[in-house]
């Protein structure tokens, strides 16, 4: 392939640890299917571990290149990624859809709104947890597996 999925922005990375928290995600062997926040449509991810490849059709992944939630939540169940329940359990029940068109898809409105809710204590630790996940992300140089699937149609 000869290229890596770009990083992941760090809301991909809450909406993910929201989709593990809610149970959002079904997952057999090296392939799954995660749930949206509204519950109407899902994504399918495949992970390779042997070529560090992953592939999901959701669309960051399709329009921009980048890794997006499905993934980072299939990596995050699987325990690739170290996930931490008690702060996962945070941003559960979320409905992030309802809220990032409240904010036009502006995700740095939608992730200050979520945060907002927290006490700065709590706010810090999902804050250093989200850096710390992407530090990891960035370490595994992840690569497409396959060809682009295109995302699924619905709210």
């Amino acid at each position: 392939m000869g290229y890596m999925w770009k990083m992941p922005t760090s809301i991909k990375v809450y909406e993910a640890l929201g989709a593990v928290a809610d149970g959002r995600l079904e997952i057999s062997g090296n392939s799954g299917k995660c749930f949206s926040s509204s519950g109407n449509k899902y994504y399918e991810v495949t992970y390779e571990p042997e070529s560090n490849a992953i592939m999901a059709n959701d669309n960051a992944s399709y329009w921009n290149g980048s890794l997006g939630y499905p993934a980072v939540a299939f990596l995050l169940q699987t325990e690739v990624l170290p996930y931490k329940s008690e702060l996962g359990e945070l941003l559960k029940n979320i409905k992030w859809k309802d809220i990032n068109q409240k904010f036009k898809n502006d995700f740095d409105k939608t992730v200050e709104y979520i945060l907002s809710g927290f006490d700065e204590g709590t706010r810090w630790e999902l804050e250093a947890y989200a850096e710390e996940l992407l530090s990891e992300i960035e370490k595994m140089k992840l690569v497409p597996l396959g060809k682009k699937k295109f995302p699924p149609k619905g709210y």
